[in-house]
């Protein structure tokens, strides 16, 4: 068998179907019932010395470094498939500090520069939020560090970095100084959104999540990691509820209990929690449940089981203001229309969910792309329109974000260029109704904008069944036929005729009095006329369980909980959006986590 082909086998095995070492669909438990997590468990159904919860960014370097370290490993996984959110990330990893890659295209770097970019105060958005300011420097010392050596070991471990410099496309909160992102090369790895890998020609010169999964996964195999999946972990299990090392964790699998003892450590990689409403509206009251697009589903739902099974157990939560933070991608504008799930990383903006995807029962639907924001118009629930549709969300900062630059002067935040208007705060306004969330945003559009933007407004491109696009012959009839569950009053007729009617003499006089859309260009005024969903989507995670410099998990007092690591989307102190800190972290507690004695 060829390269190519394994590598395609290989990864369709391992991600959707069965697992590496263990049947994830034939190991049963010998009890029935969980015993409670801060109790020890009468029996354990497996041993082994590390246990690592998650198969993403964070899990995957954790388990293979133990592995390779001389300690048994298994990885349990929720889904029926590996990956995690890493799987459908778009492959951008910011690891700078003096990497090998740098050094080829002569970009200095190094751990002290990285170090002090990431907690520099000074540095603010256009809205005046800062993206380093409350960032926790243990934790970011201990990644500087080792963000290079990461680098070095992705590399080595089989991830195919894209030959180009650093740097190239960027926005994740990666630092002023120098350029630092990588891309993880798509080659013939299998894209979770289509179930097939790129075509030829784009193999080598987009970045995806299987460029860094499904290497690793390979990685994982051949180290001989046991991994388990449709394995939920259910509690983490503890000698007593405050006190004591950890000492396995409780899995569910398709209704039984597994028992499965750690004898060194337990390590969290579970990737956050933006998936649990009632979790993540400790952070921002207004993300209520119409905001259901989640960045990651529905491949993987970031749940809060981590930090919530970790919580029972003693452990305190980290570094808050970083998710309430309007900085970075932690929310974002969809991309894609008439769906539920709207948002796709930067180099996957041509890719949408496809019915090739394994979890396209889930997805239902691609989406209509939205090229051009003249071709429609945003509306609230009400039906009126609260912003100029071609403007964005939040930024972050990255290399060049701020010129003239000063690491820790006041002065940069002087020049910054302010705008402290964005979409997502009107998107996310809320109404006079005693609700905290703004409810759905629908983009209204017409049979011309059909034509202009090439779309196919029909399933599967569109969600008709799950009232996520709605179609009628009059505005009045569109209005009325948008019932959702999450559509919490009726959208009034009346209104949104006006708010298209306003909106088309706008582009007869070719300025947008209400909100400065730039020259409107086309009216909405051809039927059919379309609501399609356009509501916010929630992305990612940047607070968490606290850890220290070892990714070990702290307690309400600040004392290590033995035995217990986290790092990546579950962990709290580090702004830094997605890839680097989650392999970066998954490095160091992998390395650490073998030195633990014994339970």
């Amino acid at each position: 068998m060829n390269e190519s082909k394994s590598r395609v086998s290989l990864t369709r095995r391992n991600l959707v179907a069965g697992s590496l070492g263990i049947s994830a669909l034939t190991l049963g438990a010998a009890g029935a019932g969980a015993a409670p997590a801060t109790a020890r468990a009468d029996h354990w159904d497996l041993e082994t010395d590390v246990v690592v919860i998650g198969t993403g960014a964070l899990g995957l370097p954790a388990a293979i470094i133990a592995k390779e370290a001389g300690a048994s490993v298994i990885m349990v996984e929720a889904e029926e498939h590996a990956g995690g959110h890493a799987m459908v990330s778009g492959g951008t990893i910011p690891l700078g500090g003096g990497t090998s890659a740098q050094k080829k295209y002569g970009i200095v770097d190094s751990p002290d520069l990285l170090f002090r970019d990431l907690t520099d105060w000074s540095v603010v958005e256009p809205n005046g939020f800062p993206d380093f300011r409350y960032n926790d420097r243990e934790i970011v010392r201990a990644f500087a560090d080792n963000a290079a050596k990461t680098y070095e070991w992705l590399a080595a471990h089989g991830v195919a970095f894209m030959d180009i410099a650093p740097g190239s496309f960027d926005g994740v909160s990666s630092g002023n100084s120098a350029p630092r992102s990588n891309y993880a090369a798509g080659l013939d790895w299998p894209v979770a959104y289509t179930g097939k890998p790129l075509e030829a020609r784009y193999q080598k010169v987009i970045a995806t999540g299987a460029g860094v999964v499904c290497p690793l996964l390979a990685a994982a195999e051949k180290a001989g990691v046991k991994i388990l999946l449709q394995h939920r972990m259910s509690s983490i299990i503890r000698e007593s509820p405050d006190a004591g090392r950890v000492l396995g964790i409780l899995a569910n699998n398709n209704g039984k209990t597994v028992r499965i003892r750690a004898r060194k450590a337990v390590i969290i990689g579970t990737g956050g929690s933006t998936g649990n409403i009632n979790f993540r509206r400790m952070f921002d009251p207004r993300l209520t449940e119409e905001y259901c697009a989640l960045g990651g589903m529905p491949w993987s739902n970031q749940d809060a089981s981590g930090e919530l099974a970790a919580m029972a157990i003693g452990a305190s939560l980290w570094g808050l203001y970083n998710q309430t933070g309007e900085f970075g991608s932690v929310l974002a504008k969809p991309q894609f229309i008439g769906c539920q799930y709207g948002y796709l990383p930067f180099s996957m903006q041509m890719i949408s969910w496809m019915p090739g995807s394994p979890v396209f029962a889930k997805a239902r639907a691609t989406g209509l792309r939205v090229a051009d924001w003249q071709d429609l118009i945003l509306v609230n629930m009400q039906g009126s329109r609260f912003y100029d549709e071609t403007q964005g969300g939040f930024t972050s900062n990255n290399f060049g974000s701020v010129k003239p630059y000063v690491q820790g002067s006041y002065l940069n935040a002087k020049n910054i260029e302010y705008d402290p208007s964005n979409f997502l705060n009107a998107a996310l306004a809320g109404f006079s109704d005693g609700h905290n969330g703004g409810g759905p945003i629908w983009a209204i559009f017409d049979a011309n904008a059909v034509a202009r933007e090439s779309w196919d407004p029909k399933p599967p491109s569109v969600d008709f069944k799950a009232g996520f696009c709605f179609s009628a012959n009059t505005l009045a009839e569109l209005a009325g036929a948008i019932k959702m569950p999450h559509q919490r009053i009726p959208m009034p007729a009346g209104k949104l005729e006006d708010s298209v009617k306003r909106y088309n003499s706008f582009v007869e006089s070719g300025v947008d009095s209400d909100f400065g859309k730039a020259k409107p260009l086309y009216k909405i005024e051809k039927a059919p006329f379309y609501a399609a969903w356009a509501t916010p989507n929630v992305h990612d995670t940047r607070a968490g369980l606290r850890i220290n410099a070892k990714c070990e998990v702290l307690d309400m007092s600040g004392a290590v909980i033995p035995g217990l690591y986290c790092g990546g989307e579950s962990a709290g102190g580090f702004s830094q959006h997605g890839l680097a800190r989650a392999t970066c972290q998954g490095y160091i507690a992998g390395n650490n986590c073998v030195a633990t004695k014994d339970a």
